[in-house]
């Protein structure tokens, strides 16, 4: 355990804060091809806000923590943790390439008796059969004789504080016993909460995989109950309330489903799954179910404006928040995009008012423009509170409104007196 030299490659979301955590116990080097994040990192301030940066101060000058571009840089390491995003392509099949970059880095710099471990969420068996062969084949070694690996799903939840790194309890695996062992001790280190030993490496691979995808059905279901009462002329929240009161209901609300994980991981299990001649109903339908929220919500705002008699051609319309999801810059897969491409069939005149959105990404991303400020002295036809940033909730969007107009309320967190619709 003492010489163990932790390497992480990817400092996203997830690898920086996992990075700087294990730093405070062995000596850590994180490692990521985007040399403006680098510089960045070394600087001591992280822009995704998931690492303080008084932490990221501390670990730098006090636990010896530095992030390179280099590759040359991890070859003294024996414990390499691979943290690279798991994204997919514009026809929803699952997206390897930074998982095969990120193994033929590490089969570059690895070493005898070394370990990797994996975190990227990936279906089962992605691991075993297509990570380490890359690493085989660049090192020239073989898997469980001459280096070994291991998965640990990453449990990060961007904006989350309650529930950070050290908080979470991990689950670990190993491709031997020995090494299974080895790799929870080393997560027990830095772990309040300890973890939860899988007894095969596919089983991590599926644990996080089902955790998303369970959650993704879970929402599409409420967006469904969300469309029947919104049509039946029926508080959908209200009906939630009513339910909680038994004990065993599971209380959840409907929304936007974005992000990296939710809006992404079923994916790679419907991909496999249809492999080994299975069609995944209940996840696919609850896939696009949720992937058509964005759209929904627009023509429901549409609607109440007709109803309400506000013009919706060239109307002005303000859309408060971009970010996928409250108190967090992350805007991965955000689905309020999809509120605004919609409505842009109608009108130009729209302006998504964001403080936590980073304006050029924003731009570089979706090509939208977003502004950090609220506008003052413009009146709108329309609103939709579309993210719940702590900001908007004293916001006072009357006077922002034209005298005949319409909010539209996504997350349900509006004084109900003001608001003319809500999911």
């Amino acid at each position: 355990m003492k010489d163990i030299k932790i390497a992480v490659i990817g400092l996203g979301y997830v690898g920086l804060p996992l990075a700087r955590l294990f730093s405070t116990r062995f000596e850590t080097i994180g490692f990521d091809l985007n040399a403006i994040r680098i510089d960045e990192i070394n600087s001591g301030h992280d822009s995704t806000m998931e690492v303080d940066d008084g932490l990221l101060t501390d670990a730098i000058k006090n636990h010896g923590f530095r992030c390179t571009t280099n590759i040359e840089d991890l070859k003294d390491f024996n414990f390499y943790i691979v943290a690279v995003p798991t994204p997919i392509d514009e026809n929803n099949h699952p997206d390897l390439t930074p998982l095969i970059k990120a193994s033929e880095t590490v089969g570059k710099v690895i070493s005898v008796n070394d370990i990797v471990v994996y975190e990227s969420t990936v279906y089962p068996g992605v691991t075993e059969e297509e990570c380490i062969p890359v690493v085989e084949a660049v090192s020239g070694m073989k898997f469980n004789i001459d280096f070994f690996a291991g998965y640990s799903p990453e449990r990060i939840n961007p904006g989350d504080k309650l529930h950070s790194v050290e908080k979470i309890r991990k689950v670990t695996s190993g491709s031997t016993p020995e090494i299974a062992d080895l790799i929870d001790e080393v997560y027990n280190t830095v772990l309040i909460n300890g973890t939860h030993k899988a007894p095969s490496i596919k089983v991590a691979e599926a644990s996080k995989i089902i955790e998303n995808s369970q959650r993704d059905v879970n929402i599409a279901f409420m967006n469904e109950l969300a469309k029947i009462f919104n049509a039946m002329n029926i508080d959908t929240h209200d009906v939630i309330e009513a339910a909680s009161s038994k004990w065993n209901f599971i209380k959840l609300n409907p929304g936007l489903v974005g992000g990296h994980c939710i809006s992404v991981d079923p994916y790679y299990l419907i991909q496999k799954a249809q492999v080994y001649g299975v069609l995944p109903r209940i996840m696919s339908s609850a896939r696009h179910l949720n992937d058509g929220m964005g759209e929904y919500v627009a023509n429901q705002t549409i609607k109440i404006m007709n109803k309400k008699g506000v013009l919706v051609k060239d109307a002005k319309i303000i859309i408060f928040g971009i970010t996928f999801k409250e108190n967090c810059p992350d805007i991965r897969n955000t689905k309020v995009v999809d509120i605004c491409h919609t409505l842009n069939e109608f009108t130009d005149n729209i302006t998504i008012y964001d403080p936590w959105a980073d304006v050029d990404l924003v731009k570089k991303e979706y090509d939208i423009d977003i502004t950090n400020t609220l506008p003052e002295n413009e009146l709108f036809d329309a609103a939709i509170l579309a993210v719940a940033h702590k900001e908007f909730l004293n916001t006072d969007l009357k006077r922002l409104m034209k005298e005949n107009s319409v909010i539209y309320d996504v997350k349900g967190i509006l004084d109900r007196a003001i608001v003319d619709g809500r999911l």
